[in-house]
């Protein structure tokens, strides 16, 4: 499915994950909280930020990849860097936080968008074919039945990979049967899922930076 470009921002889907549009985020949030939806999204030009206390995965595969970014209205200009792809066959998540900063030239502040979610271990957030182009990840991890060195061609665990023309030459990766990682906190580009389910969603909007996850 080809993939349409707005305002400097390619979308695949008019959806959300993880941290939500300005213009979608009442919309979309009130879909993702009631129900699971297909989703995709990324910032333009923006890196934006992820906690959370506990993210379970099963099926859990890493591989090195490249995120492309379009910074004009027509596509036709494109920024590209390596990114490290997490992908899960399914998720959970407790405590999760993103926040995503945009600068605003015409009025000159600076606007922060927060999204809080899955507050407990009775509600958490949960995801199925999870995608993450990650640029930075802190975290205690705790990995079971890890292969490490596969090649992306050979792996068995995971999601298949989203993209393959987007896959580092190389072919390195790790797979693994399941991964829970604690206390994180991570930086990302881009995020897709085939369903996402946000319970407890709250949603905010501001100009104070206290309200970025970190």
């Amino acid at each position: 499915m080809e993939s349409q470009v707005r305002g400097g921002t390619r979308w695949k889907r008019f959806a959300v994950v993880m941290v939500p549009s300005v213009a979608a985020a009442a919309c979309v949030g009130v879909g993702l909280a009631q129900g699971a939806l297909a989703a995709s999204f990324s910032v333009s030009g923006q890196e934006f930020k992820v906690t959370a206390d506990h993210l379970h995965g099963d099926g859990f595969a890493q591989y090195g990849g490249i995120d492309t970014t379009y910074t004009s209205t027509d596509g036709d200009k494109k920024t590209q860097r390596p990114v490290a792809i997490s992908s899960f066959d399914s998720a959970e998540i407790t405590k999760m936080c993103q926040s995503v900063k945009t600068e605003i030239p015409l009025i000159g502040k600076t606007i922060y968008l927060r999204l809080d979610a899955g507050p407990d271990a009775e509600h958490k957030v949960k995801a199925t074919n999870l995608y993450i182009d990650v640029a930075q990840l802190d975290a205690d991890a705790e990995f079971k039945n890890i292969d490490i060195g596969v090649a992306v061609q050979d792996k068995t665990r995971g999601p298949e990979v989203k993209d393959k023309k987007t896959v580092l030459p190389g072919g390195f990766a790790q797979q693994a049967e399941s991964a829970d990682l604690y206390k994180v906190k991570q930086t990302a580009w881009a995020t897709t899922a085939g369903t996402f389910k946000l319970s407890g969603l709250k949603m905010r909007l501001g100009t104070d930076p206290k309200m970025e996850c970190y």
